[in-house]
C-alpha cells in the first residue's frame, strides 16, 4: 500500500511538471521572438522574451541556453550564465551547445579545468554539430595555460572540421609564435586574414581594425590583439 501511494504521488507531480500544449505553444513563440531580437543586438528585449518563455516552460532546454547566453556575453554575470547552462544539461545530459557555453563561462571565471572539462563533455557526443567551436576553445584555454603543443593539435582538430573556421589559424598563430616559430605564425594569421569575411585577405584593413579593437579591450583579448599585430609585421 505504501508503495502504491509512493507511486501515485510521484505520478501527482511528474503531471504538475508537464508543460500543457497552450503553454508549450507560448513559450516557443516567445523563444523565436528573443531569437529575432537578439539577431538585431536587441538585447534587453530579447531577454524579456526569453524571461516569458521561461516563465511558461521552465523545463526547455533551448530557453535556459539562451538566458544563459545573454548572462554571458550581454551582461558579464557569469555565475548566472553557469547556473543556466547547468539547468539546460539537467534537462538534456547530451546537450553539447551548453556544454560548450558553460565551459566558455568557466573560462571567463578562469576556472580553466573545469572549462576544459566542460569543452571535452561537448566533444564527447559524436552528434555535436558544430565541434570545431569547442575544439577552438579547448586550444584557447590551453593556450592560456601554457600548454601550446596542446592547443596547437586541439585548433588543428577544429580545422579538420571546418577548414575555414578562420578563429583557429588566429589561434594557431599565437601558440607558434608563443613557441617562438615565427613563419608558422605569419602563415596562419595570414591565412586567418584571408578567410576572414571581414578583411578578405586585405591587411592594412586587418592592422587598421585590430589597432582601434585593441583600444577597446582590456585583459587577455588586449594582450591577443597585441600579439596579432606583432604577428601581422613578421
Amino acid at each position: 500500500m505504501k508503495k502504491l501511494l509512493c507511486l501515485i504521488m510521484l505520478m501527482f507531480i511528474c503531471s504538475c511538471a508537464t508543460v500543457s500544449v497552450e503553454e508549450q505553444q507560448q513559450a516557443n513563440a516567445h523563444f523565436k521572438l528573443g531569437v529575432s531580437y537578439l539577431n538585431e543586438n536587441n538585447v534587453q528585449p530579447a531577454f524579456i522574451e526569453f524571461q516569458k518563455a521561461y516563465e511558461f516552460n521552465p523545463g526547455d532546454k533551448e530557453v535556459l541556453n539562451a538566458i544563459g547566453i545573454i548572462y554571458l556575453l550581454k551582461f558579464d554575470d557569469f555565475p548566472k550564465a553557469i547556473d543556466f547552462f547547468q539547468k539546460a544539461l539537467k534537462v538534456d545530459h547530451d546537450f553539447s551547445e551548453a556544454y560548450n557555453n558553460l565551459g566558455f563561462a568557466y573560462e571567463k571565471s578562469r576556472r580553466f579545468e573545469e572549462a576544459i572539462d566542460s569543452y571535452k563533455k561537448a566533444l564527447s557526443n559524436l552528434l555535436y554539430r558544430t565541434p570545431e567551436k569547442a575544439y577552438n576553445n579547448l586550444g584557447r584555454v590551453y593556450y592560456r595555460l601554457g600548454r601550446y603543443d596542446e592547443a596547437i593539435d586541439a585548433n588543428k582538430e577544429a580545422l579538420k572540421r571546418g577548414s575555414d573556421f578562420y578563429y583557429s589559424y588566429y589561434d594557431l598563430s599565437l601558440s607558434y609564435n608563443a613557441k617562438g616559430k615565427y613563419g608558422d605564425a605569419a602563415t596562419a594569421i595570414t591565412k586567418a586574414v584571408e578567410i576572414d569575411p571581414l578583411y578578405k585577405g586585405d591587411k592594412g584593413k586587418a592592422i587598421n581594425d585590430l589597432k582601434q579593437r585593441k583600444l577597446r579591450a582590456k585583459g587577455d583579448e588586449e594582450k591577443d590583439i597585441g600579439d596579432y599585430l606583432e604577428i601581422l609585421k613578421y
